[in-house]
């Protein structure tokens, strides 16, 4: 039986249900209509919605009320659980445009074809996608998506935020979305368990905060992760120069310990998947993270996620659990996500215990500040090492700190380099290897400034000699 015959056999809905939600959080049958910020002119596009937000998009227009009104009852009167149970997408979504067009013949309304088309686009959204941010997911220029509550979301472009027209109906229809993207990777949320975090099929990071600690409506932020920028982007966009990134591409292939220090937002983890395409294909990489967003491109990887807790409490698996386990796997290099808590303990010890080259971020604004973030997650895994004891496993296994930051035009910059040289009686001695001097604000609001190297030959040029890397003698400009 095809979607239009199931359809034809359904009762249309009262009028009355025409204004209200039918749907629960979960079942996936929520209208998915633009609310308060839709549209306000008939002629203008559907892409529009996803403009920066403007003053006169806060009132709908008589056409765009009756839109909105014909969506809803498309929305009541589909069979959304048998059209869960179709599992190509091409075909779903002919047979949901087939289905729509139908009802959109029997209805009287004065729609033109453009805006018929745009009310199939949302159902197929809502049916198939995020609902009213399936487009904005869509759009590559979009890094991040922030939504408020149901009526305001925002979006980051180019490092800028901007409010956008989408909305979705009410915090049910919200709900719904949220519960439909962290069910398909095995998390829940509710209001026993009101905080998740999960990854969409793309590795885009998802956290969702609900009521009653959200206390405007359910909350939910998406970090994209849809463009893999690979190493040759990054010096293309001005994070690193083409030297610099030779440097790491040598320290990568020399198995030192590399940890990338940064703010939220300051492109860690896109760094860490640009460093990690220099591991050599033939290795056995065990990557380990509270939500999985690493990309690596080599064959031979086994991926690891921490466990929240259930509902009882029970079943929490820690990253520090994970890098127990990893260390009896075999692995010839370990990637850490993000070092939070405990896990740096475990972690340094098997940088010192032959799994060198290991890669991982930490939250820092400095690199000197990173190490002191490590001493104190040293602290939480229950250890009453000395100071001293907890700087020397330090300084003995990482090797280089690599601070990015976001700058106030939302570029992202390699900041500083910085080797970790040892211990200076009870201080951790580093020198920093090339920074990124600012030199103030352009008239078009870009930061200016430029890379530059401090001249001092770092001590681990011998042992990429040693590995059998070769460094161009005038690499940064300096003599190696």
């Amino acid at each position: 039986m095809t979607l239009r015959d199931r359809l034809a056999g359904r009762k249309a809905p009262t009028p009355q249900s025409s204004g209200k939600s039918t749907g629960k959080p979960g079942d996936g049958r929520v209208p998915g209509t633009p609310g308060a910020g839709a549209p306000t002119s008939p002629t203008r596009s559907s892409s529009s919605m996803y403009s920066p937000l403007s003053e006169h998009d806060t009132v709908l227009s008589a056409i765009d009320q009756l839109k909105v009104d014909l969506h809803r009852r498309l929305i009541e009167r589909l069979d959304l659980d048998a059209l869960e149970r179709i599992k190509d997408e091409e075909e779903l979504a002919t047979q949901i445009r087939h289905a729509v067009f139908e009802f959109l013949r029997a209805e009287a309304t004065p729609l033109s074809q453009r805006e018929r088309e745009e009310i199939v686009e949302q159902i197929i959204y809502e049916v198939m996608g995020l609902g009213p941010i399936e487009p904005l997911f869509r759009d590559p220029s979009v890094s991040d998506i922030l939504v408020n509550g149901p009526r305001e979301i925002y979006v980051e472009r180019g490092g800028r935020l901007s409010r956008v027209a989408a909305s979705f109906r009410n915090d049910a229809h919200l709900l719904a979305v949220i519960d439909r993207i962290v069910s398909r990777v095995g998390r829940r949320v509710d209001e026993a368990s009101p905080m998740v975090d999960a990854r969409l099929p793309d590795g885009s990071r998802i956290n969702a905060i609900i009521p009653p600690l959200a206390l405007d409506g359910p909350v939910l932020s998406i970090r994209r992760f849809g463009t893999d920028l690979a190493a040759d982007q990054l010096v293309a966009n001005g994070t690193v120069t083409q030297d610099m990134m030779m440097l790491f591409g040598s320290c990568v292939q020399a198995r030192l310990n590399i940890m990338i220090s940064g703010g939220t937002g300051a492109g860690k983890t896109t760094m860490l998947n640009a460093l990690s395409s220099y591991i050599p294909i033939h290795e056995r990489v065990i990557t380990i993270e509270d939500a999985a967003e690493l990309q690596l491109h080599q064959d031979h990887v086994v991926r690891l996620e921490t466990r929240p807790p259930n509902s009882e409490g029970r079943g929490e698996v820690v990253a520090r659990d994970l890098v127990k386990n990893a260390l009896r796997m075999r692995p010839d290099r370990i990637i850490i996500g993000e070092v939070r808590a405990g896990e740096a303990l475990d972690m340094l010890q098997a940088m010192n215990t032959g799994h060198e080259g290991s890669l991982t971020t930490i939250h820092a604004n400095t690199p000197r500040d990173a190490l002191a973030r490590l001493e104190t997650m040293i602290l939480m895994a229950g250890t009453t090492l000395p100071i001293r004891a907890m700087r020397e496993q330090i300084s003995s296994a990482m090797d280089i700190i690599v601070q990015v930051a976001r700058l106030t035009d939302g570029s992202r910059r390699v900041t500083s380099i910085v080797e970790v040289t040892g211990m200076e009686g009870d201080v951790i001695s580093t020198q920093e290897i090339c920074q990124f001097r600012r030199r103030g604000i352009g008239p078009d609001g870009k930061v200016i400034g430029q890379f530059e190297t401090t001249g001092i030959r770092p001590h681990f040029v011998e042992r990429l000699k040693v590995a059998g890397v070769e460094m161009p003698p005038q690499l940064m400009g300096g003599e190696w």
